[in-house]
């Protein structure tokens, strides 16, 4: 669209309300009105551009109302993603969807399927953080750009109607001497820390026109900010697994590809000590033993470089503790400490004479890999037919089952055979059960001992996406700060053939300004300027 030329020369772009060099308002309203001076009446693409698609999509961005709704949809679903417990503080070895339906019924189901189970990293979310950064980057250059244009062409000389429509103005008899008092004008604004310009006969004072961009510098922030959590989702660049080591077990780390492993050497677990008189008084109440230190002591190899399905070569890096607060660190990634719990690692049997309870043989089911077959000697064996390591019994099916893979339940479908029972006999065995299902057998099973064993968790962590959130963050509270604590502050001196002109303008607390413009004036012995806006209040 054309260009719109004021009397003074200057070309504004079309849509311009002030002109961005003299003020003089382009779009002529009632002279008793104050002037908009919000983006200093400069010409917004928004506000100018409506007539295809790119016009369109740029106006819904800019719109502040667009934002808004967009950061209250964000809060809502971050609200929601806290009813039930995300995905990463679930058992890590059951089933996500079975574990919220089971867990919270239809609501958890509905709750998995829309992606809650796993907020901050879902699509959706990750678009909704987009879009809030689209639309502060829109808005910004729609408002940021025109505004800086029009602070660095405006001129010292202003329209009278710019002047007048200000809302502090007044007007004293013009001095005698007009080059004393301009002097003498200047030096007291300069004694207010303005910078002052001159053009004949007008004066400009300005200070602190740094603050207008503070909100801008709030949206750089903010920007850098989501753009930081965006990058969370993007493979490398953020890293947090859980992992549960045995003791004597060797695990490739999570997260870094095989190229590093930990071996968990030994787990030790210390606490108070009730006899000692200053933890004593404390553990009668709590009334239990309180642990003082758990940690991991483990060992870190790096694995060489490997052929693919060859069993990789492991050069030991470095052996550490690890303890809560004290993570092992290498290569970016920092492993920590959280948790810790002891399991059942073996269980051991006696194969024996129903009636007389004598031992034919012995033998040890290891938990974690167990045999099919365990020969006894002498034409004995017993064959495992199932095993569950967390049982219960499935009503809807009629059958045992089990919930998870790890041992807190371990139950056992045994087929006992000997040479007076070549085709075996069947006994359910489990913690505090032992059942015959037929009730005619000859032989039984005994529980005869359990060996237990600490596994540590550990969490993996590397964030590379922390120094980007921090530096968002500082640049935000920048922003915060520089728009908070300074205000833009804007006088002008105008002497023309009868009258000194005096006007005002700041983009917020007036009362600072106006205390700053009473002592000039009375310093120059001028009129005090009135404040136009309470006088029509009072009208």
């Amino acid at each position: 669209m054309d260009k719109i030329k004021c009397e003074c020369g200057h070309l504004n772009p079309y849509g311009t309300i002030l002109c961005e060099s003299c003020g003089k308002p382009i779009q002529e309203e009632a002279d008793h009105q104050l002037l908009n001076m919000r983006y200093e009446g400069t010409a917004r693409r928004s506000q100018t551009y409506n007539t295809n698609f790119v016009d369109k999509t740029w106006n819904f961005f800019s719109s502040v109302k667009v934002g808004v709704w967009l950061i209250v949809i964000t809060l809502i679903a971050s609200a929601i993603g806290t009813i039930f417990p995300q995905q990463m503080y679930i058992p890590q070895n059951v089933n996500p969807a079975a574990h919220y339906e089971n867990e919270y019924g239809v609501l958890g189901e509905i709750y998995y399927l829309l992606g809650f189970h796993n907020l901050y990293s879902s699509w959706w979310f990750v678009l909704l953080l987009g879009l809030i950064g689209v639309s502060i980057t829109v808005a910004s250059i729609d408002r940021g750009i025109p505004l800086y244009r029009s602070l660095k062409n405006q001129r010292v000389t202003k329209h009278e109607n710019f002047l007048k429509r200000q809302r502090m103005f007044g007007t004293t008899k013009r001095p005698e001497d007009e080059e004393q008092f301009i002097e003498e004008a200047i030096f007291r604004l300069k004694e207010k820390r303005y910078k002052v310009r001159r053009e004949g006969n007008n004066i400009l004072a300005e200070k602190g026109r740094f603050s207008r961009w503070g909100p801008y510098v709030n949206h750089v922030g903010l920007i850098i900010f989501l753009l930081g959590a965006m990058l969370r989702i993007v493979p490398g660049m953020y890293i947090d697994e859980d992992m549960w080591v045995r003791e004597g077990e060797t695990k490739a780390v999570k997260g870094t590809d095989r190229e590093y492993y930990l071996k968990h050497e030994q787990f030790v677990l210390e606490t108070y000590d009730p006899k000692e008189e200053r933890y004593s008084d404390a553990l009668n109440r709590v009334g239990g033993t309180v642990v003082k230190n758990y940690q991991s002591d483990v060992v870190l190899y790096k694995a060489d470089k490997k052929l693919p399905g060859a069993k990789p070569e492991l050069t030991e890096v470095k052996e550490y503790p690890i303890q809560v607060n004290r993570p092992l660190q290498f290569d970016g990634f920092s492993v920590y400490q959280v948790d810790y719990r002891q399991e059942m690692s073996e269980m051991s049997f006696q194969l024996q004479n129903k009636e007389t309870e004598d031992a034919i043989g012995e033998f040890t089911v290891d938990l974690q890999n167990p045999k099919n077959e365990y020969d006894l000697g002498d034409g004995n064996k017993v064959i495992l037919r199932n095993y569950y390591p967390d049982f219960y019994f499935d009503k809807e099916r009629n059958q045992p089952a089990t919930r998870t893979n790890v041992p807190n339940n371990p139950a056992f479908i045994f087929n006992m055979i000997t040479p007076e029972t070549p085709d075996g006999e069947i006994a359910f065995i489990g913690i505090r059960q032992n059942l015959d299902p037929s009730g005619e057998n000859q032989y039984k099973i005994a529980f005869n001992g359990v060996d237990t064993e600490f596994i540590t968790g550990l969490t993996v962590n590397r964030d590379y996406t922390l120094p980007i959130i921090f530096v968002g963050g500082i640049i935000f509270m920048i922003g915060v700060v520089q728009g908070l604590y300074w205000n833009h502050r804007r006088i002008w001196l105008k002497l023309n053939e009868e009258e000194v002109w005096v006007a005002a303008h700041t983009n917020k607390n007036w009362h600072g300004i106006k205390r700053e413009v009473d002592d000039v004036t009375s310093k120059l012995q001028l009129n005090p300027a009135i404040d136009q806006q309470e006088k029509k209040k009072e009208r």
